[in-house]
């Protein structure tokens, strides 16, 4: 009797109880789960030593790891085409006339040794035409010169590939970030090869023509070009690892207009950067040394003296300076126009003051600019008018990234 009663009490319990139970048991479990599911991440966190911990990578961690691996690369890229455009300056890049990877990167100790390098110059049209009169104290600062920018191009290479081959056995790495790392790589050899490729036409005996001795400014050109490439894509994939999207920029019409602006603004500094190149390949920076007009004249009268018409945009140095200056003021006007465009909109603090000083940048290069015209192109300012030119493409590459759209 007693076992019958207490199995009719239990029975009578479930009974009452079974509502309850049915309406709160899938919440409980669920509730249970989650605590048991945080239990485990936060075990596995606190034991990392443990052969079945998790590690997930890439994560915000590596993220900024990789953008200041990247944007260290595209400091080193600046400091390569600050010191080519000095080494260009100083007419100091075809004193080394063989290239080597590996063998070149010692220079010359011994007297003997210098006067065998000074020797193979000798044998070439830049110092039969031009530098007949050297002395090997001369010579050595030009070779220096030349030396010191192709071992930083080594440098450059360097701290690309082997960060690069670290990164990628430690996991840091995305599918879409492999593709973009590999392809900044192969951009650096390139880029390599490129140069010696440029050295090697001012090295070439040309008995029909009386000029100087220099190099191609196709060459140099691409050159310049492809160091600017490298540098831009280096920039903008660091930067959107390290700088966050922006939630509360709505994406409005007036927003994607001025996105538009932005790249087409972008785009006209970067042909402006690369027009300087022949610029110099030509000296063109020394035949009109007079602003705003070019001599007496707006539009001077040998503008397309060379035939056919084409050639002059890129051997006539008259054309050269003409077509510089237009790109100059076009930009000028550019970036004004974004930054008053840009005032009448609600923009996050760092947009604007990427604005600002892409526009206060784009009015000091200009006055750099002139002023090295009408300094018959020293040195020192000419150097510090292109180190200008990379830093308003910095400031463009900045503002884009600020400007882009949220990842979906």
């Amino acid at each position: 009797m007693l076992l019958a009663s207490i199995r009719t009490t239990l029975l009578n319990g479930c009974r009452r109880a079974g509502g309850g139970i049915q309406n709160n048991n899938g919440v409980q479990l669920r509730h249970w789960l989650a605590r048991r599911g945080q239990s485990t991440i936060t075990a596995e966190a606190g034991a990392p030593s443990s052969p079945s911990a998790v590690v997930n990578v890439p994560n915000s961690a590596t993220n900024r790891i990789v953008g200041r691996w990247l944007l260290g690369c595209s400091g080193l890229v600046v400091g390569a085409i600050v010191l080519g455009g000095v080494t260009r300056l100083t007419e100091s890049g075809l004193s080394m006339v063989d290239w080597h990877l590996v063998r070149e990167m010692k220079p010359p100790q011994s007297q003997a040794e210098w006067e065998a390098e000074f020797s193979k110059y000798q044998q070439f049209p830049e110092f039969k035409i031009m530098n007949h009169n050297m002395t090997l104290p001369e010579f050595k600062f030009i070779f220096y010169m030349e030396w010191g920018h192709r071992m930083w191009g080594r440098l450059v290479g360097l701290a690309y590939i082997l960060p690069t081959v670290y990164f990628w056995r430690k996991g840091y790495f995305t599918r879409s970030m492999k593709g973009k790392v590999l392809g900044l790589c192969g951009f650096v050899f390139f880029q390599g090869l490129l140069g010696w490729y440029m050295v090697k036409s001012g090295l070439e005996e040309k008995p029909e023509s009386h000029d100087i001795p220099r190099v191609s400014q196709y060459r140099l050109s691409a050159h310049l070009g492809s160091a600017l490439l490298l540098y831009c894509a280096s920039l903008w994939t660091g930067l959107t690892q390290l700088l966050p999207t922006h939630k509360k920029l709505a994406e409005t019409k007036r927003l994607m207009q001025l996105r538009r602006f932005a790249k087409g603004t972008g785009g006209l500094v970067f042909l402006t950067a690369l027009s300087g190149a022949f610029v110099a390949g030509l000296d063109a920076g020394l035949v009109y040394n007079s602003f705003p007009k070019m001599g007496e004249q707006w539009v001077p009268d040998d503008l397309l003296a060379f035939s056919p018409t084409l050639k002059n945009f890129f051997e006539n140095p008259t054309t050269v300076q003409f077509d510089h200056r237009i790109f100059a003021i076009s930009s000028l006007t550019a970036i004004t126009g974004l930054y008053l465009f840009s005032r009448r909109m609600v923009l996050p603090r760092r947009a604007k003051l990427a604005i600002s000083l892409l526009t206060a940048m784009a009015y000091g290069q200009v006055a750099l600019g002139i002023s090295t015209l009408l300094l018959y192109v020293p040195t020192p300012l000419a150097a510090i008018h292109q180190s200008g030119s990379v830093a308003l493409l910095s400031l463009a590459i900045w503002v884009l990234a600020e400007l882009r759209k949220m990842p979906k």
